[in-house]
């Protein structure tokens, strides 16, 4: 059992290899629409080396520092893990350029002037990749926590926590895929030159869709306010990478800012609007967010000019559908999903209870 799970950590390891040496390539040919099919092939096998070198040493490394940092003050855990991460690429450049001197792709004398120029790139790359894949395994290891806990304790609490982070974890999925995360990177890299601080803002804003995403499972239910911030920055990085085919609007009343809902419940909603309805159109389209409260609780409605289709075309396990499994499991038939369609609009309805002082109220 031990053998097959090592094999499985090794053939995962060397597809992020090759992933990060593809977006790396990618990358690379934007910038340079100069470069031949030959010349992206060596570029590709450059990368592979050192993605290769860099993410052995970070492997064996930083899932250590990682676990055993979690203890400590967050400014400290934070301090030793980013230390981990340049220690590791330090450590991996270093490999790598003695695996191109020893297979003679370039000679001893130009090795630290490569070291050093390659260095700073593989840095940034190292830190985001280590960050993101730590927070992947982290969530991973608290589902499985959670899956086992099913099997011995309250089975229907246990139930919205297993719920809960699987919903985390799709949401994680879907912005480290790799389309995700070069369309994300290349944005970023794209607006360096031209506006710099606006780069500085979508690296802020995807570090804190991330945090947002770890911690969710541990927050029960969430301010509407701090939700709309997090789906604000889901549609920041998205519309650098869409520019004015995304649009959007929240007109949330401020009553209601502080009611509580699921957390990555409303962010789900707009990711199926940014996907379905402004991806496939080149002329794209606008989303529009708003909420409305009632006697019993409040409503927040997402809506589009995507196609029409149907709750239960939902794929099982994923996004909406698992979104509905979380309501029913925490407030029972008094919360609910609904799809409306008029005027050429999709208007998804996510229906939230309110007790007295306005937060909503969890079933027993």
């Amino acid at each position: 059992m031990d053998a097959r799970a090592g094999f499985k950590r090794i053939r995962t390891a060397v597809l992020w290899y090759s992933v990060f040496a593809v977006i790396i390539t990618v990358l690379l040919f934007i910038l340079n629409g100069r470069l031949t099919w030959s010349d992206l092939a060596g570029q590709f096998v450059y990368c592979w080396i050192y993605s290769t070198s860099i993410g052995g040493v970070a492997i064996a490394l930083i899932p250590r520092v990682w676990m055993q940092s979690a203890c400590l003050a967050e400014w400290l855990r934070w301090t030793f893990r980013v230390a981990a991460m340049l220690a590791a690429c330090f450590v991996g450049c270093l490999i790598a350029g003695l695996v191109f001197v020893a297979l003679r792709w370039q000679p001893m004398s130009l090795y630290w002037a490569q070291f050093f120029g390659t260095f700073k790139l593989a840095a940034f790359l190292t830190v985001i990749a280590s960050v993101t894949m730590g927070v992947y395994g982290t969530l991973q290891a608290r589902l499985e926590e959670t899956t086992l806990a099913l099997r011995t304790k309250e089975l229907e609490r246990e139930r919205a926590l297993k719920l809960a982070t699987e919903a985390q974890l799709a949401s994680l999925e879907s912005r480290i895929h790799p389309h995700f995360l070069f369309n994300t990177l290349n944005s970023i890299s794209s607006l360096i030159p031209e506006d710099p601080a606006r780069a500085e803002r979508l690296v802020e804003q995807m570090a804190a869709l991330l945090r947002f995403s770890l911690d969710a499972s541990q927050l029960g239910l969430v301010p509407l306010e701090r939700e709309l911030k997090i789906v604000a920055d889901y549609l920041e990085i998205e519309r650098a990478r869409f520019g004015d085919r995304l649009r959007y609007r929240i007109d949330i009343p401020a009553d209601l800012n502080e009611s509580r809902i699921p957390p990555l419940s409303l962010q789900t909603l707009v990711e199926n609007s940014v996907k379905y309805a402004i991806a496939p159109d080149r002329a794209g389209g606008e989303i529009h967010i708003n909420a409305t409260r009632s006697d019993s609780g409040f409503s927040v409605q997402v809506s589009d000019s995507g196609p029409a289709f149907t709750l239960e075309s939902a794929p099982t396990g994923h996004g909406i559908d698992n979104l509905k499994g979380r309501l029913a499991t925490l407030f029972g038939d008094r919360a609910g999903l609904t799809l409306q369609r008029a005027g050429g609009r999709n208007s998804l309805i996510l229906s939230v209870p309110l007790t007295a002082n306005g937060h909503a109220r969890i079933s027993a």
